[in-house]
C-alpha cells in the first residue's frame, strides 16, 4: 500500500515538475505586430510559458542585450539571460538552453517568409545565427 502511494505520489507531481522545469520567455514586442503573436503561439504549442510585454519600442530590448542592430526583426525575447532575436524556432530555442553556450544569444535577422510567425505560401531559406559575445555570428542552423 505504501508503494502505491508513492507511485500515485510521484505521479501527481510530475505535471507540476514539467511545468517548473520549463524556461520563462519574455516577449518584447509591439501591440499592433500580427507576427509576433504567431510566433508567441509556435513557443507556447512547443511548451514554452511565454510573457508577452507590449512596448512602444521593443528594440530596446535588443539594444539593452547587446544584439547588433543589423540583426534586428521586429521582436526581442529573453530567456535565461540569452536574446532571442526574431522569428528564431522553438527547437533552437531549446537546444541553445541545453548547450548554454557562451554567447549573448539567438537571432533570425529580418522577417523571412515560413519562419515561425511569418508561415504563407512561400517559405524561404534562412539562417539562425548564434550570437557570441563580441557581436560577431556563426550559423547556428540553416532552414530551407
Amino acid at each position: 500500500m505504501k508503494i502505491r502511494k508513492t507511485l500515485l505520489a510521484a505521479m501527481l507531481a510530475m505535471p507540476v515538475l514539467a511545468l517548473a522545469a520549463s524556461p520563462v520567455i519574455n516577449v518584447y514586442k509591439s501591440a499592433t505586430c500580427g507576427c509576433c503573436e504567431g510566433w508567441v503561439k509556435h513557443l507556447r504549442a512547443a511548451g514554452f510559458k511565454v510573457e508577452a510585454h507590449n512596448v512602444e519600442n521593443p528594440s530596446d530590448t535588443r539594444e539593452k542585450m547587446g544584439i547588433p542592430d543589423r540583426l534586428g526583426s521586429c521582436h526581442t525575447a529573453v530567456v535565461e539571460g540569452y536574446a532571442i532575436e526574431g522569428h528564431v524556432p522553438a527547437a533552437e530555442i531549446k537546444r541553445l538552453l541545453a548547450a548554454k553556450p557562451k554567447a549573448k544569444g539567438l537571432a533570425v535577422p529580418a522577417m523571412p517568409l515560413g519562419s515561425p510567425g511569418m508561415e504563407g505560401p512561400r517559405k524561404d531559406p534562412y539562417d539562425v545565427l548564434l550570437v557570441m559575445p563580441d557581436g560577431t555570428t556563426r550559423v547556428y542552423q540553416h532552414y530551407k
